[in-house]
């Protein structure tokens, strides 16, 4: 590739960015009391020298402040997979807010049982309790898990995402041995005293930690996602599995992003068998809630303990986790919006967008590699499409993406800003996706000069 040409494009379509948001420049210039000018820091991961305010979003569509409407593909990173403020959830969460009263009572809601009972129907975990984002879940499994197994370390994949769990910040290192991801913040200790990391598709490296005997669970996506889409290779989860059972440790599926897979995730499009799952974003319809599921072995095994609190200490619970206002956003996402019917139209439109992507790439002979789980497409600057984290990690070109996302998003178009990712929603259409494939190959005619 040009770099020169894509430098130069880069710029042109920055300036072009600027000029288009003064509003939205305003905006960040004027927030002096935010931590980093954003709500959150990683608001700040996005093409160009500020965000898009938003102003207002409904179903496959946003509005910024300064008045122009994007195709969302990014859908809050999977937390709007259901579409922005989806009638169901809109009027579940007024009757009850508004119309019934009361979010935070520390009551049991008779929504939650629906909500379990159909998360085991989806899943096939059998007992179920709530968080408010994924993050949390996965650290109470964690926890839940080393509390049954009397182990104190937890297995993940090299760049595989679990939120902000301290135990899953670990790569493999050069040295094939495990090590801090790069840019970590205020690590509590050394990630290896609590942490060993195999390559996802690796089970020669998997078995070979797990021979150690001091791993409680591993704790995996079933494809990996926030580092591109990473596929499993034929028999590597089942290879998992065995090998799990055989050295006795647990497998935590985190399902959060590979939820993206079917009405199941991956879990019940794989015929998968965990001993735990999480999930969360998407569940809630944008209201934060999460799960984590267990089996009905593992839940009576936790509950026969005696010595376990698991009503006041560890972990496992919080004032605001399984409030009433997020369970019903659970039950009406569950019931009315992300349906079977639903996932089928998503993913169809994601196997139209996936062949848009692939023509274009094909069209300019491009080195890349197209891949897709469910609703969930995204491509990579490598080919053939990475088997590993690592090797994910090692294809990203910040400036070639930047260039992308701003060409798009100039254009009313927008991806993930964290990666090249587009999601489908229920009210995502053919048009949206045919409109992506045309900007696209508008953008990849420029590269090519």
């Amino acid at each position: 590739m040009d770099r020169t040409r894509l430098h130069s494009l880069l710029a042109r379509e920055s300036a072009e960015a600027e000029r288009r948001n003064p509003r939205s420049r305003e905006a960040y210039a004027r927030a002096d009391h935010l931590f980093g000018r954003v709500p959150m820091t990683w608001m700040n991961k996005t093409a160009g020298a500020f965000p898009r305010y938003l102003a207002g979003a409904r179903g496959a569509r946003i509005t910024d402040v300064d008045g122009h409407e994007y195709i969302d593909f990014c859908l809050g990173d999977t937390g709007a997979m259901a579409g922005h403020s989806p009638a169901p959830v809109t009027e579940a969460a007024d009757r009850r807010f508004a119309g019934l009263g009361g979010a935070t009572a520390m009551l049991p809601t008779e929504d939650a049982e629906w909500v379990g009972a159909e998360l085991t129907r989806r899943f096939g975990l059998a007992r179920w309790s709530f968080a408010l984002t994924a993050t949390d879940a996965n650290r109470w499994a964690i926890r839940l898990a080393r509390a049954v197994t009397g182990r104190p370390k937890i297995l993940v994949n090299s760049y595989s995402y679990h939120g902000s769990v301290d135990e899953s910040l670990i790569v493999v290192g050069p040295d094939g041995r495990g090590t801090a991801r790069p840019g970590n913040v205020g690590a509590p200790c050394d990630v290896t005293l609590t942490s060993r990391v195999a390559e996802f598709n690796d089970l020669e490296g998997l078995e070979r930690e797990l021979a150690h005997g001091d791993v409680a669970a591993v704790l995996m996506e079933p494809a990996l996602t926030n580092i591109g889409i990473v596929l499993p290779e034929p028999g590597y989860l089942a290879g998992v599995r065995e090998l799990t059972r055989r050295h006795g440790t647990l497998l935590i599926n985190d399902e959060t992003h590979t939820f993206s897979a079917g009405p199941g995730g991956c879990t019940a499009a794989w015929d998968l068998e965990p001993d735990l799952l999480t999930i969360g974003k998407a569940i809630g319809g944008g209201i934060p809630a999460g799960a984590y599921g267990l089996s009905a072995d593992l839940a009576e095994r936790l509950l026969g303990r005696a010595d376990l609190d698991l009503v006041d200490m560890g972990g496992v619970g919080g004032t605001l986790a399984g409030n009433a206002l997020s369970v019903a956003a659970m039950r009406a996402t569950l019931e009315q919006v992300l349906t079977d019917e639903a996932f089928a139209h998503m993913t169809k439109l994601s196997e139209r967008f996936e062949a848009g992507v692939v023509a274009g790439v094909e069209a300019h002979r491009l080195p890349w590699s197209v891949s897709r789980l469910g609703a969930r497409t995204e491509y990579r600057f490598t080919s053939p499409a990475p088997r590993t984290g690592t090797e994910s990690a090692a294809a990203a070109d910040p400036e070639l993406e930047d260039f992308l996302h701003l060409y798009l998003a100039n254009r009313g178009i927008l991806l993930t800003p964290f990666h090249n990712m587009a999601l489908m929603c229920p009210d995502t259409t053919e048009q949206d996706v045919d409109t992506h494939t045309e900007v696209f190959a508008a953008a990849l005619s420029e590269l090519a000069g």
